[in-house]
């Protein structure tokens, strides 16, 4: 699915037909008030969409694979270039946000060679920053390192909510890297290119983060789910839902529970990432031969529960050991293993785990495990995030199974349907008592859903707030949206706009694959 981004024309290019009309009043506003702020139209629009993930949640930084989805919401950015630079050997960004009372414009005259970004500082220019800086050390690859970038004016416009679980921060970085990439003169943008550039430069404000949410963004189809793999390279392919009786929805649900992963990182997200590698190198240390190396792979730590999975039945196989011939039976196996190695609920302390790695002391581990991305913790659950990470990789392979293998006959419409909310129901049900990153409104959003008539319900995204994902027969969405109304949304204090956008999106998955979203126009 490689290949250049696309260019659009029309907005009929880029959206449903149902969503053209508020797109239209939405993209003539983004234009108006770039020419009423900078006195002259922009020369081009990049968008990137945000996404929801249907399945594979807290994965993509182990390296697994995942199923998300592009959804309408999206981030657009209005661009122009006739802006002369301020100084020889620097260039000026002039960057506002159509939300202007909350999001404050920026001016930054900036070296040709650097692009400084404060992560400790929470300032939502920070995410076009690291765009910006992913696509200059790309640029310069290509051009070389006398590359002189050029001064751009930006307006933003975004419709994905701020931790709402929907990846709004990757759809930020990706349309920012992209605009950048086109206002230096890039006719073609490689998808893959930009897909993996968007993906570092989105730790630099802070966070952890993976590759689904770039990936998605990047390269989802309308119509199409996306199963994006992480190893040995970066591929992603369109998955097409068989037709079912009763047809097939998803809907999106707000909790109105906002999580910031970079407010609450060292907490949370962050905390996570760090646990799944230590569990990774807990584990190699343990049931590997003495000495052995995990390899050095794309996850934000440079280590990974994927790595140590090959490692060991790579290691077993040449030691004549036998390997379980599919990689669902290696995590069925790597599943007993974790439950037999790391044995301790509580957790592990930083001395504990320092010593069975061989590490002089507490201080030789922060340096390399927390130093980067720091975090709070006196303990560390290894057991907890691996038996997730390995039974959430199987579930989607079990997901991906029944989709591409087990099709629906004879009216069994619902016995299938069934299958695949009870794979949504499980996640769930490990994000909540295993990975312990969901919330209570979240947990009675799905428990209301389910109640109402959804075959599967879980959160979506990072946790701990945001949204879920509810799979459900397309004549049961009237009652589920009822039930959450009256149940949920109206014991919250909500304006109008809030309670008519509770329900983010209602997705209708169709068998055959449409166009693809497109991620610039001009």
């Amino acid at each position: 699915m490689s290949g250049p981004v696309p260019i659009a024309n029309s907005l009929e290019d880029i959206y449903t037909p149902d969503a053209l009309s508020t797109q239209q009043k939405r993209w003539n506003n983004l234009l108006s008030k770039f020419e009423s702020t900078y006195g002259h139209q922009p020369e081009f629009v990049s968008r990137s969409p945000g996404r929801v993930n249907i399945i594979g949640e807290h994965i993509d930084y182990s390296l697994y694979s995942v199923l998300p989805m592009a959804i309408t919401a999206d981030t657009i950015i209005a661009v122009s270039t006739h802006l002369l630079a301020p100084k020889e050997g620097t260039f000026r960004i002039q960057i506002a946000n159509v939300q202007d009372s909350k999001f404050k414009a920026r001016e930054f005259d900036i070296p040709y060679d650097s692009v400084d970004i404060d992560s400790t500082v929470h300032e939502w220019t920070n995410y076009f920053k690291s765009g910006l800086r992913g696509a200059l050390e790309l640029l310069r690859k290509k051009h070389g390192a006398d590359f002189k970038p050029k001064s751009m004016q930006i307006l933003m416009d975004g419709t994905v909510p701020a931790g709402g679980g929907l990846s709004s921060s990757a759809a930020f970085v990706t349309a920012s890297a992209l605009a950048v990439m086109a206002a230096n003169g890039e006719q073609t943008v490689d998808k893959k290119e930009l897909t993996e550039l968007a993906i570092v430069s989105e730790r630099a404000v802070g966070v952890n983060s993976g590759g689904m949410d770039q990936s998605a963004s990047v390269f989802s189809e309308r119509g199409s789910a996306l199963f994006v793999s992480f190893t040995p390279t970066l591929l992603a392919r369109p998955v097409s839902f068989p037709p079912t009786s009763p047809e097939l929805t998803f809907l999106i649900a707000q909790s109105f529970v906002t999580a910031d992963k970079f407010v609450t990182g060292p907490i949370h997200y962050n905390l996570r990432v760090v646990e799944c590698t230590l569990a990774a190198a807990y584990l190699n240390a343990v049931l590997n031969p003495p000495g052995t190396l995990l390899p050095g792979d794309t996850s934000p730590l440079g280590i990974s529960l994927h790595g140590f999975h090959e490692t060991y039945f790579t290691l077993a196989e040449y030691n004549n050991s036998q390997k379980p011939k599919s990689v669902s039976e290696q995590l069925e196996h790597l599943l007993q293993l974790t439950k037999q190695t790391l044995t301790k609920e509580e957790g592990y302390t930083r001395s504990e785990i320092a010593s069975v790695l061989g590490l002089s002391s507490e201080d030789e581990f922060n340096q390399k495990f927390t130093s980067r991305f720091p975090v709070r913790a006196e303990r560390f659950k290894l057991r907890q995030r691996a038996i997730h990470v390995f039974s959430e990789a199987l579930r989607v392979l079990k997901f991906m199974d029944l989709l591409e293998n087990s099709s629906p006959q004879g009216g069994k419409g619902d016995e299938f349907n069934s299958q695949l909310g009870a794979l949504l129901n499980e996640t769930q049900d490990s994000c909540r008592e295993t990975y312990e990153c969901s919330c209570e409104e979240i947990d009675r959003i799905c428990a209301i859903a389910r109640k109402a008539g959804s075959y599967g319900s879980r959160l979506t995204g990072a946790g701990w707030g945001g949204c879920s994902v509810h799979l459900v027969p397309a004549d049961k969405v009237d009652a589920v949206k009822e039930a959450l109304e009256k149940e949920y949304y109206s014991q919250l204090e909500l304006s109008e706009e809030q309670r008519e956008g509770a329900v983010v999106v209602r997705l209708f998955v169709y068998y055959e694959a449409c166009d693809e979203f497109s991620m610039t126009g001009k």
